[in-house]
């Protein structure tokens, strides 16, 4: 499974690169709080149509290893047009083609390591997904330095990673697309799993306050005083905060209902929106990245985990693909978008209350659904 801890670390690593800075690359060339809003939103917007296609593609190639090496070769070739133009609307298309490859990458990487760890019974999921976090601590902490004097050395570091991915990804066995040969499924069956929709509720809900800050924090960090460097080093704690449930989260997943978890992860959401609200230096910041570790990675793995468990073997893929449509695409347009005229209306800062709210109450409804739910489950003799 080296192979597989490997290339988890090396995706991660350009998701580090883009994800993190790609922000401060549009805020370097002028763009406006609005326009990177906008920026970020769209690309999450072909995400949405993206991410069906390339389940139902990965479901029903002869392999799934064919559909990874298309994304990750689109992704790290469309990204070297980035820097030929800072014209907005140059921007928007690019974007767009960009992210019509990188957003499933993440999903069909997912699909064939949970079925391949399936087959073999050794490994679990979560120290697998470790390697990703380490590598995106790294890579966040080493470019903060390298975007300090030469931010745009986003889009080549960022396709050299996708090379070293490729190289790695070639090691993997090969993964069959069930829907090949056999019965055929279409991915409406995924709606009609009631308890898969309400986890991919709160996930969106949760997500589209995440969205906000993966697109405005950056910015946020640097108009509290906050530089690459120190940007970096928040990146890494929030980072590495990720590990503890990585770890554990097999035992986890054994001992506590998928809904405490989710319901812990609302908490731990509120709370960290709110202290961002709250702080006024970059240096509180810091400590305030920990509580990432109940978030974003409890969400990713806890529904990828559930669809890879629950789903039939023949949407696999298409489960995976619509947990990304949810989470990097409808979230992120909400987050990115509405959250960028927010900001430019009310201010950054006030922002971040209005997602500590909107997961409060995310928390509150599902919450008493939870209650009510185990209430009947207690009444039925």
């Amino acid at each position: 499974m080296i192979p597989f801890l490997l290339f988890y670390a090396a995706i991660y690593m350009g998701n580090a690169v883009y994800g993190t800075f790609i922000p401060v690359y549009f805020d370097s060339i002028g763009a406006s709080k609005t326009e990177i809003g906008i920026l970020l939103s769209l690309g999450p917007l072909i995400a949405i149509l993206a991410q069906p296609v390339w389940g139902a593609v990965g479901d029903r190639a002869k392999t799934k290893n064919r559909v990874l090496f298309i994304l990750l070769a689109g992704s790290g070739i469309s990204i070297l047009f980035f820097p030929l133009s800072e014209h907005f609307y140059y921007l928007l298309f690019i974007i767009s083609v960009f992210t019509f490859f990188q957003t499933s990458i993440f999903a069909i990487s997912d699909t064939i390591t949970l079925e391949q760890l399936d087959k073999q019974k050794k490994w679990t999921f979560g120290p697998i997904r470790m390697g990703g976090t380490i590598g995106f601590a790294a890579m966040s902490l080493i470019f903060g330095f390298i975007a300090k004097v030469h931010i745009h050395l986003i889009f080549p570091v960022y396709a050299l990673i996708m090379l070293v991915s490729i190289i790695l990804f070639l090691r993997f066995p090969k993964v069959a697309g069930y829907q090949s040969i056999g019965r055929k499924m279409h991915v409406w069956v995924l709606f009609k799993n009631r308890k898969l929709m309400i986890y991919m509720a709160v996930n969106f809900i949760l997500q589209a306050t995440l969205g906000y800050y993966y697109t405005f924090f950056p910015v946020y960090f640097k108009e509290m005083g906050g530089n690459h460097v120190l940007l970096g080093w928040s990146m890494v704690i929030s980072s590495l905060s990720e590990i503890p449930f990585l770890l554990y989260a097999d035992k986890i997943f054994k001992r506590v209902k998928i809904s405490y978890v989710l319901l812990g992860t609302g908490i731990a959401s509120t709370a960290r929106w709110l202290l961002f609200y709250l702080i006024t230096s970059p240096y509180y910041a810091l400590p305030v990245q920990l509580l990432h570790g109940l978030m974003f990675i409890v969400l990713s793995v806890t529904l990828a985990t559930y669809i890879n468990r629950e789903v039939p073997k023949e949407l696999k893929a298409s489960g995976q693909t619509l947990l990304g449509l949810l989470s990097l695409g409808a979230a992120r347009i909400v987050g990115s978008f509405l959250g960028g005229v927010a900001s430019d209306w009310i201010g950054m800062r006030s922002v971040f209350l209005i997602c500590a709210v909107v997961a409060l109450l995310c928390v509150v409804i599902f919450g008493y659904a939870v209650i009510r739910e185990e209430r009947k489950i207690r009444s039925v003799p």
